[in-house]
């Protein structure tokens, strides 16, 4: 016959193994939540072109080699958004021994009040890229680079 003691013990050792199960199930969900907004939040950028703010977001983060979608918000100096400007996308992976150049340009299209285009690196690496914006005859630009994975 058990004592009371020896019950106490192994119920408090069976509860104790399952708040453990429960604290490592929450802990793991955690982590697989975390890791999917931080996995889902696209590249993003800001940088100034003349008195313009450019706001520029890849939809994948890290950029990837192949194709990528490219959004560009400009912002004028009263704060208003941009949209009769011609928009060109111009992006070229520093030159290699050996390898041909690698200079690319695509113009982009206005829907609503972003330009939208697809770029596509070639290969991963180091992208130098370019956004021209034509406005009013007056060309300004600004540059940023990626490492394509």
């Amino acid at each position: 016959m058990q004592k009371w003691t020896d019950i106490t013990v192994v119920n408090l050792k069976e509860e104790r193994m399952k708040i453990i199960a429960f604290l490592t199930l929450v802990f793991m969900l955690s982590l697989f939540c975390s890791f999917d907004t931080v996995a889902a939040k696209d590249y993003e950028v800001s940088k100034k072109a003349g008195d313009l703010t450019v706001v520029i977001k890849i939809d994948k983060n890290p950029p990837v080699a192949g194709k990528n979608n490219i959004e560009i918000a400009i912002i004028d100096a009263s704060n208003k958004a941009v949209t009769d400007a011609k928009v060109v996308v111009a992006y070229s992976m520093p030159p290699m021994p050996g390898m041909a150049p690698m200079n690319y340009k695509t113009d982009t299209e206005l829907k609503g009040n972003v330009y939208k285009a697809q770029i596509n690196y070639s290969m991963a690496g180091s992208w130098n890229n370019e956004v021209r914006i034509t406005r009013s005859g007056k060309t300004v630009s600004t540059r940023f680079t990626v490492d394509a994975k």
